[in-house]
C-alpha cells in the first residue's frame, strides 16, 4: 500500500513538473537542453532604484560645496606663449634641449613599447602589479605616514626642484 501511495506521488510530483519544463522539439539535437523562458525584468525595481538615487541627491544637493580662490587663477595664454618665448631666447643651447626633448619622447614611446610587451606575457603583468603594490605601501610607510618623514619628503622635492631649476 505504501509502495502504491508512493508511486502515485511520484507520478503526480513529475505530472507538476513537466508542467513546468519547457518543451523540447523533436527536431532538435538531443544534445542541446532547452533552458526555460524568463520574463523580462519589471521596470519597478529600476524605478525604485531610481527614486532612491534622486531622494538622495535631493538630500546632499544642500552639502554641494564650490571652491573659491581670494585671487586670480585663470591662465592667459598670450601671457603663457610670451613667457615660453622669453625664456626659449635665454637659452644658449636650444640644439642641447631639442636633443633632450627628442630624447625623451623616443624614450616614452620605447618604454610604452616595453610595457606591452611585458603586458602579453601570461604571468608577468601580475607580478608586476604585485611589485607594485609592494612598492606602493613600502612608500607610503616611508615617506606619508608620520609627520617627520613627510616633511622629509617634502625638503627632498625642494631640492630636487632647485637642481632642475639650477638655482642650488
Amino acid at each position: 500500500m505504501a509502495a502504491a501511495a508512493y508511486a502515485g506521488t511520484s507520478s503526480s510530483m513529475a505530472a507538476a513538473t513537466t508542467g513546468l519544463l519547457p518543451r523540447v522539439h523533436a527536431n532538435h539535437s538531443s544534445r542541446f537542453l532547452a533552458l526555460p523562458y524568463l520574463p523580462p525584468r519589471s521596470s519597478t525595481s529600476s524605478l525604485r532604484i531610481f527614486s532612491n538615487n534622486l531622494s538622495e541627491s535631493r538630500r546632499f544637493s544642500s552639502l554641494q560645496v564650490k571652491a573659491s580662490s581670494t585671487e586670480d587663477t585663470s591662465v592667459d595664454s598670450s601671457e603663457l606663449i610670451s613667457d615660453l618665448k622669453e625664456k626659449w631666447d635665454k637659452l644658449e643651447n636650444k640644439s642641447t634641449v631639442i636633443i633632450y626633448g627628442g630624447g625623451a619622447l623616443v624614450a616614452v614611446w620605447i618604454s610604452s613599447i616595453l610595457v606591452g610587451a611585458i603586458n602579453s606575457v601570461p604571468l608577468l603583468p601580475k607580478i608586476m602589479e604585485l611589485v607594485g603594490l609592494g612598492y606602493t605601501g613600502w612608500f607610503v610607510y616611508r615617506y606619508l605616514l608620520f609627520k617627520s618623514s613627510r616633511k622629509e619628503l617634502a625638503e627632498d622635492i625642494e631640492s630636487l626642484k632647485k637642481k632642475i631649476a639650477g638655482t642650488e
